[in-house]
C-alpha cells in the first residue's frame, strides 16, 4: 500500500495502518495450526446440528471463482449438504459460467440461479457509473447478500458458508471499495438521485433488514477459508487439476464489469489498484514476499490493446454510447464520503452486535 490510499498513516519504522491492523488481527481471523482445526471443528458439529431435519445444512454462494469454488470443494469433504447458489447479475463471463456448471456437476449439491432482473439493475447501475462514486459493484454485493438470506429464510436453513477469507481480502480501504454492505441509506441516495427506477425486483438488504436475518431468523455466516491454510495460488491449481476448472485472470475476473472496473477505472480514474491491497494482504499472510508483489505491480493492470472493445461492449449492454460512457468515467471521482451514509452508525452497531455474540 502507498499513499494512493488518501487515509493510510505510518509509523517510525515505515509500517503502515493497513498492515499493523491485520498482524493484529491475525490471531482471530486466520489459520493457527492446531487451534483452527479445533474451532472448525466445533463449529462443524453445529452447522450439522442445526442443520437437522432440514433440506440443506448450508447455502453457498458461488460465482466460478476460486475462493467460492474451493470453499465449495471444502464444503463437500466435510460432509455438508450443501445449497449452491448463483446471481447472475448479466456480467458473467464464460469461462465463470462453465466453471460454475463444473462445480455443480462434479460436487452433486442441489443448485438454484437468481436471474437478477436486467431492466432494473441496469438502471441502478447505471446510476452508480453517473453519480462517479467507485463503488459501482456495491448494487452487486447487496444483490448477493439479500439472496444469499433470502433463500436460507426460504428454506429454514441457518447457516451462509462463504468464500469471503482475511488471507486475500483482510486489507482494502473503505474508499476503495466501501464494504459495509448494510448502508441502505448510501445505496438508495445514489439510485434516487441518479435514476428514476423504482427498487421492486433487485434483491436488496439493508441493516434492519440483516438484524432481522441474523437475530430474528438466526442465520450465521462462517467463513471457512479462515480456518484452514488457505493459499490461492494452490487452491487455484488444485481446482484445475481435479475438477477441470479453468483461470479467468485477476480477482474477481470472473465478472466483465468487475474486471473492466478494476483493472481500468480504478487505477487510471481513482488512482486505486487494486492488487495493492490484494496483494498487501497476501504479503502480511506469507502468502508471497514484497519482492514478488513489486514485479506484479510493474506489469500493467490491463490489457490496453483490449481495452477499447471492453468499453464498446460495456456501452452496449449499458445501452449508452461510447462517447456518454467516456463521459461518466471522466467525471470528478467521488466516493461513499461524498454521499450521505450511515458507517458510523453501523459500525457502532456491529461492533454492540460482535460484544453481545461473544
Amino acid at each position: 500500500m502507498d499513499t494512493s490510499d488518501v487515509n493510510i498513516t505510518f509509523d517510525e519504522k515505515g509500517n503502515c495502518n493497513h498492515c499493523e491492523g491485520y498482524i493484529e488481527a491475525l490471531q482471530q481471523y486466520t489459520y493457527r495450526p492446531g487451534v483452527s482445526e479445533d474451532q472448525w471443528k466445533s463449529i462443524l458439529a453445529t452447522i450439522k446440528e442445526k442443520g437437522k431435519g432440514k433440506p440443506y445444512d448450508c447455502v453457498i454462494g458461488i460465482s466460478g471463482g476460486v475462493d467460492s469454488c474451493y470453499t465449495a470443494h471444502l464444503c463437500k469433504e466435510f460432509g455438508l449438504r450443501a445449497l449452491l447458489i448463483h446471481v447472475d447479475n448479466g456480467w458473467n463471463t464464460e469461462i465463470s459460467v462453465k466453471n460454475v456448471k463444473t462445480m455443480v456437476e462434479k460436487l452433486g449439491f442441489d443448485y438454484q440461479s437468481c436471474v437478477i432482473d436486467w431492466n432494473e439493475f441496469k438502471e441502478i447501475q447505471l446510476a452508480f457509473l453517473k453519480s462517479s462514486s467507485v463503488d459501482l459493484e456495491l448494487p452487486t454485493d447487496i444483490a448477493i447478500l439479500a439472496n444469499n438470506y433470502q433463500t436460507a429464510a426460504k428454506f429454514k436453513i441457518p447457516t451462509i458458508i462463504s468464500g469471503g477469507n482475511f488471507s486475500a481480502e483482510g486489507i482494502l480501504p473503505h474508499q476503495w471499495g466501501y464494504h459495509v454492505f448494510a448502508d441502505f441509506k448510501y445505496y438508495n441516495s445514489i439510485v434516487k438521485k441518479y435514476s428514476k427506477v423504482p427498487l421492486k425486483k433487485v434483491p436488496t438488504v439493508g441493516f434492519y433488514g440483516q438484524f432481522y436475518y441474523k437475530i430474528v431468523k438466526g442465520i450465521k455466516t462462517y467463513y471457512p477459508l479462515n480456518y484452514i491454510q488457505f493459499d490461492k495460488d494452490k487452491a487455484r491449481q488444485f481446482l484445475i487439476d481435479n475438477y477441470g476448472w479453468e483461470s479467468y485472470g485477476g480477482k474477481h475476473h470472473e465478472s466483465v464489469i468487475t474486471a473492466f472496473w478494476h483493472s481500468y477505472v480504478m487505477p487510471v480514474k481513482f488512482n486505486m489498484d487494486y492488487r495493492r491491497a490484494t496483494l498487501s494482504s497476501q504479503i502480511c499472510s506469507g502468502q508471497v514476499t514484497r519482492e514478488q508483489a513489486m514485479e506484479i505491480l510493474k506489469e500493467p493492470a490491463y490489457n490496453a490493446e483490449k481495452i477499447q472493445e471492453t468499453k464498446q461492449y460495456i456501452a452496449k449492454k449499458f445501452g449508452i454510447s461510447i462517447e456518454e460512457l467516456e463521459h461518466y468515467l471522466q467525471l470528478p471521482p467521488k466516493t461513499y464520503v461524498d454521499f450521505p451514509n450511515q458507517k458510523q452508525f453501523i459500525e457502532r452497531m456491529f461492533n454492540w452486535y460482535k460484544k453481545i455474540k461473544g
